[in-house]
């Protein structure tokens, strides 16, 4: 793990909000890194402080009747009668609606929720490939050694182009999981920033990429040639894009959205 990475996650690690895997990357880099453990230090006394009694300020009792007290019947009597109609006809809306699709509402509660479920678990993979001995199984800049290094060790053959041309050199690979499935996950650099790409086989042919924003890392998936692709990273989601389309260059793919 980088200090870039570490100082996202500081903040959450104090208050006990990450997941295992994370708790275990920023505990290892804190340490080896003597300006983290610092920061996280300050982190902690500044907490200690805004929670001393003596902080506290009983609001005005003025200012407490205001808060508590009924709302007028009046008031509400006298709002217009037609924005009572429109928000009748909204709730109308919406009521035909989830009576005529109701199956197309599950499918998009469903895509929402496995949408951030696989962001969360290629994020948890990415900080895990950033601990030490973590990060590749086969360190090398040569896709031709990449690639064959993956044969017998999964049910398909992945991808692998050397971008090193538009800024992003592959520095290795390595076997890795998403929800339940083998993948394989290619790494490449942009600068000092890691990029790790996943890919597993799918049973669609294309689907367009999609980008999510998930704890302070770029999520970006696409779907070609029977395979899926997840491109994860702390580089700016300009870079990742940039990235995801040198990757795409020679396949057939629909537009990013």
């Amino acid at each position: 793990m980088m200090c870039n990475d570490a100082r996202l996650l500081l903040h959450a690690y104090l208050d006990d909000e990450l997941d295992a895997a994370q708790s275990v990357a920023i505990t290892r880099h804190m340490h080896s890194c003597e300006a983290c453990t610092a920061s996280y230090a300050q982190y902690t006394e500044l907490r200690k402080a805004l929670s001393q009694p003596s902080l506290y300020r009983r609001a005005p009792d003025a200012l407490r009747a205001q808060w508590q007290a009924p709302k007028s019947s009046t008031a509400a009597a006298s709002k217009p009668r037609r924005r009572l109609v429109g928000l009748a006809m909204a709730a109308g809306f919406v009521g035909a609606l989830l009576l005529v699709a109701p199956t197309w509402f599950y499918l998009w509660q469903q895509h929402g929720a496995n949408t951030n479920q696989l962001a969360d678990e290629v994020v948890s993979s990415h900080l895990r490939s950033m601990q030490p001995q973590h990060l590749m199984d086969v360190v090398s800049t040569d896709q031709h050694t990449v690639k064959p290094w993956f044969e017998g060790k999964l049910d398909f053959s992945p991808r692998v182009k050397d971008l090193s041309d538009e800024g992003f050199p592959l520095i290795g690979g390595r076997l890795d999981a998403l929800e339940g499935h083998s993948v394989a996950a290619l790494i490449y650099k942009r600068r000092l920033h890691v990029i790790n790409l996943y890919q597993w086989p799918s049973a669609s042919t294309a689907s367009a990429s999609v980008a999510t924003q998930w704890h302070g890392y770029t999520v970006i998936r696409w779907t070609a040639g029977n395979m899926n692709y997840v491109a994860v990273s702390d580089v700016n989601e300009a870079d990742l894009r940039k990235f995801t389309l040198a990757f795409q260059d020679d396949v057939t793919t629909p537009p990013m959205r």
